[in-house]
C-alpha cells in the first residue's frame, strides 16, 4: 500500500495548518464516506475535543443524491492540531447545511475545511462558522464552493466571523467561489473583530463580573450555530462543551 505524502504549504487546504504536529500523526485515518439517498435527510453532530497535546483530524465525504439533505454541526476545541474537513457533492435539488464553532487558546491550531461541489441544478448550501481565539491560537476556516457548468440555479452562502481575545491570536478566513454556471446565487462574507467594549461596560455596570460578562457575549456570538440541532439533549451537551471551552480560553 502506498502512503499519501505529507501535505506542504503548497497544498491550499493545509496552508495555515500545523504541519509539524501533523507529521507526528501521519498518515491520518481515511475519510468517513456518507451517502444520503434521494429524498432522505441526515443530521450529524461532530465534537472535536481531543486532549491538549493530541492531533485530531476528522475527514468526511458526503454525497447527496437528488433532493437529499444533510446538516452538520461542528464544535472544534481540542488538540494541539484539531481539524475537521468535509467534502460534499450536491446533486439536483439537494441541500447541505453547516453550523460550526472553533474555540481555541494557548498555541492550538484549529481548522474547519469544506469543499462544496455543486454538480447539478437547483441545489443549495449554507455555511455559518464562528471562531473565538485567545492566547497564540490559530483558527482557520477554508471553504470552497465549486459550481459546475450544469449546476444552474445553485444557491450557496458562507458566513464567517471570528472574535480575537488577544492580539497574539490569529484568525484565517478563506471563503472561495469557483463558478462555471451563469444562473446562480452565491455569496460569502468574512469578518474578524474584538469584543464590544460598550457591551462589556453595560454588563459590568449591571453588576456582572468581567469574566462572566465576556462569557455571556461570547456564548451569544457562537450560540446561533447550534440553534438548528433538533435533539435537545445533544444541543444542551454541545452548549455545555462550548461553555467549558470558553472558560478555558478566557
Amino acid at each position: 500500500m502506498t502512503l499519501l505524502a505529507l501535505p506542504t504549504r503548497r497544498d491550499e487546504a493545509w496552508r495555515y495548518s500545523d504541519l509539524g504536529a501533523l507529521a507526528t500523526a501521519w498518515p491520518v485515518p481515511t475519510a468517513e464516506v456518507i451517502r444520503v439517498a434521494a429524498g432522505e435527510e441526515i443530521a450529524r453532530l461532530v465534537v472535536q475535543d481531543a486532549d491538549t497535546d493530541a492531533v485530531a483530524v476528522k475527514d468526511f465525504v458526503v454525497i447527496l443524491e437528488r433532493g437529499a439533505r444533510a446538516t452538520f454541526h461542528i464544535l472544534n476545541t481540542g488538540g494541539k492540531l484539531g481539524r475537521v474537513a468535509i467534502d460534499v457533492t450536491c446533486q439536483e435539488g439537494s441541500h447541505f447545511e453547516l453550523g460550526g464553532a472553533i474555540i481555541g487558546g494557548g498555541e492550538q491550531t484549529l481548522e474547519i475545511v469544506t469543499t462544496l461541489n455543486h454538480i447539478e441544478p437547483n441545489a443549495t448550501s449554507n455555511q455559518v462558522v464562528r471562531s473565538v481565539l485567545g492566547g497564540k491560537a490559530t483558527g482557520s476556516y477554508l471553504g470552497k464552493v465549486a459550481v459546475a457548468r450544469d449546476a444552474q440555479k445553485t444557491d450557496a452562502s458562507q458566513s464567517v466571523k471570528a472574535m480575537l481575545l488577544t492580539r497574539t491570536a490569529t484568525a484565517n478566513a478563506k471563503p472561495e467561489l469557483e463558478i462555471f454556471a451563469d444562473d446562480v446565487k452565491c455569496a460569502h462574507g468574512a469578518t474578524v473583530g474584538e469584543l464590544d467594549a460598550n457591551a462589556l461596560f453595560y454588563l459590568q455596570s449591571r453588576g456582572v463580573p468581567p469574566t462572566e460578562a465576556k462569557t455571556l457575549l461570547l456564548r451569544a456570538f457562537i450560540g446561533s450555530v447550534f440553534d438548528g440541532i433538533g435533539n435537545a439533549v445533544q444541543r444542551e451537551a454541545v452548549e455545555a462543551a462550548a461553555q467549558i471551552a470558553l472558560e478555558r480560553v478566557l
